[in-house]
């Protein structure tokens, strides 16, 4: 089997690990939100109620440290370390909570914003005037440290774009434009998929890219994937922006067909691609002939290659008919390929699941669904998380024979 493994062949595809001019970044605020913003060289980016300063600041800086905004300016903070909690006989139920436990008022605070007090110096005199502060537990009193720093603290973090860090910001901002495609279900689909270096795959992508950015990941360019989409040109996917892939080391191992160029009876209808004879054409104009040529042998290229076959795996989550999927592009997938198909709801699945037991060439087909649940780690508190998503989605597995 050709899995375009050879070296000579092989396009590597690598993030960078310093921010750079025109990256999309990820910022982790104080009080847990997470915010995608682009650095644009000679910039300002704001944060918000954390402040604003120069986008010059972080080109060039590694992805992971955590700054503090200063007067306009960034400052680089130490990693915040854990610290074990003594336990104590304190207990909270002598604590009446009233209008007049804390004697700070709003008026105040904001003053000592204005004059300059750091946020470490507003929340000491918060603890020091409040009234019920000595009759907290420990753990109570971590909590209350920890959602003043969430109000005033000055503080973020730079996420690395990871693909977990990625699909967890998406799943918590728009699940829907991901198709409820949960951290696990995406591993599970890789690992099912059988995705690995030097590969060949189709995927059908209609989760905002996150299916794309992930096999990418998890290959490291070292692979070929044709994309099929329904859109007339190259499909945008957001997710994939925030990855910060270098695009001409992109463009040598995605490529993309809308469903019309990816049937084989297909007859393109496109202007003309080369000057007519005796017509003058301005510079202009030759350049736009030759973009679009350029963009018409690409396509068929990327069609040539898909009618090849010998793919080593089909990755879709489509709200399309996904027995349809299937069947049109099952024929280009080689001998014990990897058909996975993620919907999220279990009964297309299940429709999908009876008609594909009926046709010999798919061999056991099953379903599955992912179960996740979070835990808080920490010294002395480490204990699942109270709230958690209902679904990460179904899966559907099965191999071509």
């Amino acid at each position: 089997m050709d899995n375009g493994s050879d070296a000579g062949n092989a396009h590597h595809l690598r993030r960078n690990s310093t921010i750079q001019h025109g990256h999309t970044v990820l910022f982790k605020l104080p009080n847990g939100e997470v915010r995608s913003t682009k650095v644009e060289k000679d910039s300002t980016l704001s944060l918000g109620r954390v402040g604003s300063f120069f986008a010059n600041e972080l080109i060039g800086q590694p992805y992971g440290l955590s700054y503090e905004v200063c007067d306009r300016k960034l400052k680089r903070l130490p990693p915040l370390a854990m610290q074990d909690i003594a336990e104590t006989d304190a207990t909270n139920e002598l604590i009446n909570d009233g209008d007049f436990v804390q004697p700070l008022t709003v008026a105040e605070i904001e003053d000592m914003k204005k004059s300059g007090f750091h946020a470490s110096e507003i929340i000491k005199t918060q603890i020091e005037q409040h009234a019920n502060y000595s009759l907290k537990t420990e753990y109570s009193k971590e909590k209350y440290k920890q959602r003043k720093e969430a109000k005033y603290s000055k503080r973020f973090e730079i996420i690395e774009p990871t693909i977990y860090e990625v699909c967890d910001y998406w799943f918590r901002k728009d699940h829907h434009r991901i198709r409820d495609i949960r951290t696990d279900t995406l591993s599970q689909m890789l690992n099912l998929a059988n995705v690995r270096p030097g590969g060949k795959y189709i995927i059908v992508d209609e989760a905002s890219g996150l299916v794309v950015s992930a096999v990418l990941d998890r290959l490291g360019g070292e692979c070929r994937i044709i994309s099929i989409n329904d859109s007339d040109s190259p499909p945008a996917y957001p997710v994939l922006n925030l990855m910060n892939y270098d695009k001409k080391g992109l463009a040598k191992v995605l490529s993309t067909l809308n469903w019309a160029t990816a049937r084989e009876d297909y007859v393109p209808v496109h202007a003309p691609l080369d000057p007519t004879p005796g017509c003058v054409y301005s510079e202009r104009q030759r350049a736009r002939l030759d973009k679009r040529k350029v963009a018409s042998d690409a396509v068929m290229k990327t069609r040539s290659e898909l009618f090849a076959g010998g793919f080593d795996g089909l990755l879709v989550a489509s709200e399309y008919d996904s027995f349809q999927i299937v069947e049109a592009l099952s024929p280009y997938l080689a001998g014990s390929a990897s058909i996975v198909v993620q919907s999220q709801f279990l009964q297309s699945l299940a429709d999908l699941h009876a008609q594909m037991r009926q046709i010999p060439r798919y061999l056991a087909p099953s379903i599955s669904e992912g179960w996740l649940r979070r835990y808080q780690v920490l010294p002395g508190r480490t204990h699942p998380t109270m709230n958690t998503s209902g679904s990460g989605g179904f899966l559907l597995h099965a191999i071509k024979v």
